[in-house]
């Protein structure tokens, strides 16, 4: 097994960890320990909310998620030699749930979660049509998840880690600072927030030491957009066998890793939206000197997607344009036909038995796929979401004999406040 640099204690809350890894983006955290080009090492993580969501029959806890305390980072782990200007390049070896342990309090430990978030407390792809917060939880028979609050499917996950980035440097941060700033200050009481300012209530920021938290707090970049330096990207297909390039800003990268998914569908459409929890990545690490340069990778990450996924070769597709709700035409706008193919399937899907919300979990949590399928035609933009049929207990593709009807369980739970 590579060598444990930064483990975990499961009883333990993640502040109170032996090496403290940090939720806030700033060049002057201080590395946790130092590899060499070459080494490969293996790194706990714990899931975003550090075990504030429950394996229950309740959304209570979505819906006070405390979005201030994400996300929970392993590292940094400075890399020897490394320059700003190299590409950091990183080799994903293996990834899982928290091993052998099947059962427990803690995403990772047999189970994990997927969430619509409330429009007041971060919102979702489809905030407009789901407000509220509701819950599903997942459990895991090896690579296979089920739910009982969405009954009738099974699949295998794409474990991969959602968060993975290198530091930035105090000119990058300041232009994040700024850029993000000045988008705030265009609709500063929008709900949700058109972005996270930094915040120093709850921050989190490995060995620097104490007296300095609140000043670097107060700079320091949230995690949760993806950025030049990589971050929260939420890509599905960062998964074992995948090699990614990340450029370098600072000496050492000072490369840090989190925010682990047993699965999730392209674009984490309900924002908690990949079944979410803790475990290990086995990593390798290797430089290329001055390959941003040389790339022309001057800015976020570019990856080679690893070949160990489910095989599915069926798949039920929904197509969306960009039209709104209202009939209102817009220009090839690609985020609202991802919306509204999103929306088409979760429709479908009802007629099945499904409530509308159970189906939006679902899409958020399996691996469907999103494509961009047309950017050109004006002024429709076209977006499309594959469903793989082999997920569901029963036929969902149309017929003469109409719609199986299923039963839907317990349903998805639902904060009383929501």
């Amino acid at each position: 097994m590579p060598e444990h640099l930064f483990s975990l204690d499961s009883s333990k809350a993640f502040k109170d960890q032996e090496k403290l890894g940090h939720n806030r983006w700033h060049p002057e955290i201080p590395p946790v320990a130092t590899v060499k080009r070459g080494d490969s090492f293996r790194v706990d993580c714990r899931e975003w909310f550090d075990g504030a969501i429950h394996n229950d029959d309740s959304a209570q806890d979505i819906l006070d998620a405390p979005l201030l305390t994400v996300h929970t980072l392993s590292g940094p782990f400075a890399v020897e030699g490394a320059k700003p200007g190299d590409l950091l390049v990183v080799d994903i070896l293996d990834v899982g749930p928290i091993p052998q342990e099947d059962s427990g309090p803690l995403a990772g430990q047999g189970w994990g979660y997927t969430g619509i978030f409330a429009k007041n407390n971060g919102g979702s792809f489809l905030t407009e049509q789901f407000p509220d917060a509701y819950k599903a939880v997942w459990d895991f028979r090896g690579q296979v998840a089920t739910s009982r609050h969405v009954p009738g499917v099974a699949f295998e996950g794409i474990i991969h880690p959602g968060l993975m980035g290198t530091a930035p440097s105090a000119e990058l941060l300041a232009k994040w600072n700024k850029r993000e700033g000045d988008l705030i200050a265009t609709d500063p009481q929008r709900v949700p927030p058109l972005a996270l300012p930094p915040e120093a209530d709850h921050a989190i920021l490995g060995g620097l030491p104490r007296d300095q938290w609140e000043r670097v707090g107060s700079e320091a970049g949230r995690t949760a957009p993806p950025r030049e330096n990589g971050g929260n990207q939420d890509i599905k297909n960062l998964s074992k066998g995948t090699r990614i390039f990340y450029p370098v800003y600072v000496d050492g990268a000072n490369f840090s890793v989190g925010d682990l998914h047993f699965s999730q569908g392209d674009g984490e459409i309900t924002f908690c939206g990949g079944i979410e929890m803790g475990g290990f990545i086995d990593l390798s690490i290797d430089v290329i000197p001055g390959g941003m340069e040389t790339y022309g990778v001057t800015e976020n990450a570019i990856f080679m997607p690893g070949r160990v996924e489910p095989q599915f070769s069926e798949w039920l597709a929904f197509s969306g344009t960009s039209v709104t709700l209202e009939g209102e035409q817009r220009y090839l706008d690609s985020h609202l036909s991802y919306q509204r193919a999103c929306l088409h399937a979760i429709d479908y899907l009802t007629k099945f038995g499904y409530a509308p919300e159970q189906a939006y979990l679902l899409l958020g949590a399996a691996p469907i796929e999103g494509r961009l399928s047309g950017v050109v035609d004006i002024p429709n933009s076209c977006s499309t979401v594959y469903l793989p049929t082999a997920m569901f207990d029963f036929d969902i593709r149309p017929s003469a004999a109409g719609p199986v009807q299923i039963d839907p369980g317990i349903g998805a739970p639902r904060a009383a406040n929501g």
